[in-house]
């Protein structure tokens, strides 16, 4: 065997032991253990329970924060569309610090009226474990799950949309494209966008 070829097998070698090394590390690095979330009935709900679903969205929300208002309409469709393609939308109120929100400066500019109700029922995150866990700073914040071997791993994080103010006005639907790819047997694409919102109180 020439010098050549056997430094080309060792240069292969190398580069596919990195990948497999870098693909191990962001996989560990994402990967999300089971979590235990009450519902307002009092019962538990874990992420367990969902590992026949396709993907499971944890959405951060406080109906008290201007932003998670802006997006009630849009959370509220998006878990009508998704909800019947295996999607499972898992709504956590989240106390968000009042006094030191995200884009302060604009928050007066924001609207807070909206139309309709809450069609979701709220889940109680006790000691914000699921937040700390998930790396949640803000409300509203999506994260998307997606089983893998005997747990989940982290497929998105952050922003919902590129408009939170005015929906119309909507270009990139971050969320709604993440989750597009994965039914299509995609990558997800995008990996993190950064939300606007509320910060998360800790």
């Amino acid at each position: 065997m020439t010098f050549r070829r056997i430094s080309l097998i060792a240069a292969v070698a190398l580069v596919f032991s990195a990948l497999a090394v870098g693909v191990a590390r962001a996989q560990d690095a994402r990967s999300v253990s089971d979590f235990s979330l009450q519902s307002p009935t009092n019962t538990a709900v874990t992420l367990s329970s969902y590992a026949k679903n396709k993907a499971v969205v944890v959405v951060f929300v406080n109906p008290n924060c201007a932003f998670s208002k802006l997006y009630q309409n849009r959370l509220n469709a998006l878990n009508s569309a998704y909800s019947g393609r295996g999607v499972q939308f898992l709504f956590i109120n989240t106390p968000i610090n009042l006094e030191a929100t995200a884009d302060a400066a604009d928050s007066e500019k924001l609207k807070m009226k909206t139309t309709g109700a809450d069609d979701y029922p709220y889940l109680t995150d006790e000691g914000q474990k699921v937040s700390t866990l998930l790396g949640a700073t803000k409300t509203p914040e999506a994260v998307v799950l997606v089983p893998a071997g005997t747990g989940f791993v982290i497929r998105y994080k952050g922003a919902i949309d590129d408009n939170a103010q005015v929906e119309a006005y909507a270009k990139e639907k971050y969320l709604a494209q993440v989750l597009d790819n994965l039914l299509a047997g995609r990558p997800a694409g995008v990996p993190d966008k950064r939300a606007a919102g509320c910060l998360i109180k800790k």
